[in-house]
Formats: structure tokens, C-alpha cells, sequence
């Protein structure tokens, strides 16, 4: 397999080529750090816009999405510490939570001075969704350029309950940790659209209502939820616009008592399924389901082209796989 000598995108991924100095297509389109640099004052201009119009608009300023890992975590202190903002914490618990990370999650929380919600979706809904998404292609192919089908069934899940949540306590402000390689900082201050969100959780729930049934649809809005247009809220994610350096994150979440959790994988800090997960993809599609976020993140300054490559094709702590697939009730393998 080649790789870029820019980025760390290989050639199996969809729609790369080449030039003649082996550099992709992707890398030669960046525009470069300065134009990118411009970008990033201009977004957070805009969010600080929005914490000056809505501080004080109801019981919380913030509805922060929080996994436990490394970047919600420090997105969480950032919306705290540095904005300032009255946040409630919201994990939504797909049953395969590091001990670790509900650990970090309860030092975190009390040494912020955060409110917290831990949410449990129904375990034997959430491993039918987990085995169905294992088993067949349920989203477009684009779409799983970005993230693994068991990723995106659990994301889909966590970004509606985190939506229902905010329009219900009337929040117009929801966070999330995505990392500077994870989404463009052209949406790291955006409104959430009720026709485009109608659109987009269709794509999501149809399918797993088709995997696990018509229970899953509490976990998604439902027509009052559309009804209030003036309540839909800003979804932003501060770390596409705020300098990204993991080394510095990490010593800066460690005075909050966030801990490294030695169960999980390279591309996580939380969860006890990922490397389940990016094993199906890889096998399924031949690249690996982070390669699009890290490759970005090489190509626009925010980590070494040496920490991205061990990231994404370094070897993997032993037994992960084993212990998603006891869960799950995999043990003959996919």
C-alpha cells in the first residue's frame, strides 16, 4: 500500500490520486495554514457573537456533548474556563464506556463545577444495531469515507438525543469535541436546519429501525420537536477553530483529574468498541475509518505526519477485539 508523502492517505482510499512526487490530490488542493488561520478568527468571532446573544437565555447556556474522551473533555473546560459558559454535560452510554473514561467523566465534572446527565440507551437495542451495522452496508458509501457503520449508527443516536435535549430544556447552544480533522471550521459555527435535520436523521434512523425496530425512534425527534423553528440551536465545536496540540491537551486535562485509559485504542479514548469497529471497516473497505480525520489534521499543522501514521497503521493493544466481540455475542467472528 502507498501512502501520500504529504498526509498519510492511502491508495486504497476513494477518489485519491496521485502526482508524479506522490502527493494526493487532497494535500495539492489544501489552500495552506495562512488561508486556514484567517478562517479560524473569523468562526470564533461568530461563536463569541452567540455567547454574547444567548448567556443567561435559559437554564444553561451550553448542552456539551460528552463522550469522556480527550477532546470533549477539553472542549468541556475550554466552554467552561476560557467562554466561561454554564454548561450542562450530556453522555449519551452506548454500553461499551472505558471504567476509565466514567472515571474521567466524574473528575472532570466535579472539578469544572459541571452538571451532569448520563443517558443508557437499551442495551439489547444497541447491540442489534451494533451486530446489524457490522454485518451490512446501511449508510452511503461517501458517508463511511469519514467514519465506520457502527460509529455513525452510535453518533446518529448521540446527535439526536443531544438535539431532542436542547430543544426540550430550550439550550441554543450545543457543543461538541470533534477534532480540528473531523469536521471543516466552515461548520464549526452552524444552526441547526429542521428540514435539513428531518432529512439527515431519516438517513440514519430508517436504517436502524430496520435493524433493531420502531424502538429505536425514541431516540430521534419527533414532529413537535419540528414544530419549534425558533428553538432549533447552534452546533458548535470549538477545537476547529482554536489551536489543537494533543501533547498540550493532555497536560491541561490531567489538573482536572482526566486520566489516559489504557483499554482502548489509538483513534480513542473512551470507548471499548472502536477497534471492533474500524476492524469491520478496514476488512469491508480496505482503509482505515480515521484516515480522512488524521490525514486532515497531518495536512493542516494540528499533528506530525509521524504521530498520524502510528495512529492509524501502528500496531493495536491486544484483546480488544475479543472483548467488544463477548459483548456483542460475537465469538465466532463477522
Amino acid at each position: 500500500m502507498n501512502t501520500c508523502k504529504k498526509c498519510i492517505l492511502p491508495d486504497t482510499f476513494p477518489g485519491i490520486t496521485f502526482d508524479s512526487e506522490g502527493v494526493c490530490n487532497h494535500c495539492r488542493n489544501f489552500q495552506g495554514i495562512e488561508v486556514l488561520q484567517s478562517h479560524k478568527k473569523e468562526y470564533e468571532e461568530k461563536f463569541l457573537e452567540l455567547v454574547d446573544r444567548y448567556r443567561n437565555h435559559g437554564s444553561y447556556d451550553c448542552l456539551m456533548a460528552y463522550s469522556g474522551g480527550k477532546d470533549s473533555t477539553y472542549t468541556l473546560k475550554i466552554l467552561r474556563d476560557r467562554y466561561n459558559l454554564r454548561v450542562l454535560a450530556l453522555t449519551i452510554d452506548n454500553g461499551f464506556v472505558s471504567e476509565q473514561a466514567f472515571r474521567n467523566m466524574c473528575n472532570v465534572t466535579e472539578n469544572l463545577g459541571v452538571d451532569h446527565l448520563i443517558f443508557k440507551p437499551r442495551f439489547d437495542l444497541m447491540k442489534k444495531i451494533f451486530r446489524g451495522a457490522a454485518d451490512k452496508d446501511i449508510y452511503s458509501k461517501k458517508t463511511l469515507e469519514r467514519a465506520s457503520t457502527i460509529c455513525t449508527s452510535c453518533i446518529g443516536i448521540v446527535k439526536s438525543a443531544t438535539l431532542k435535549t436542547a430543544l426540550e430544556k430550550n439550550i441554543m447552544l450545543i457543543g461538541f469535541g470533534w477534532s480540528p480533522g473531523q469536521a471543516p471550521v466552515q461548520s464549526s459555527v452552524i444552526r441547526t436546519n429542521p428540514a435539513l435535520i428531518k432529512a439527515t436523521q431519516a438517513a440514519t434512523q430508517g436504517p436502524l429501525s430496520r435493524l433493531a425496530g420502531d424502538e429505536v425512534n425514541t431516540y430521534f425527534l419527533e414532529e413537535r420537536h419540528y414544530a419549534n423553528t425558533e428553538g432549533f440551536p447552534y452546533n458548535v465545536h470549538p477545537l476547529a477553530f482554536l489551536k489543537y496540540d494533543e501533547e498540550e491537551i493532555l497536560k491541561d486535562i490531567s489538573r482536572i483529574g482526566w486520566q489516559v485509559p489504557d483499554d482502548t485504542d489509538s483513534n480513542s479514548t473512551n470507548c471499548l468498541l472502536n477497534a471492533f469497529a474500524n476492524d469491520v471497516h478496514i476488512r469491508r473497505f480496505n482503509f482505515h475509518p480515521y484516515v480522512w480525520e488524521i490525514a486532515n489534521m497531518v495536512r493542516e499543522g494540528a499533528m506530525s505526519r509521524e504521530d498520524g501514521y502510528k495512529k492509524i497503521y501502528g500496531t493495536q493493544p491486544p484483546g480488544l477485539l475479543k472483548i467488544a466481540k463477548d459483548r456483542l455475542g460475537l465469538n465466532e467472528g463477522v
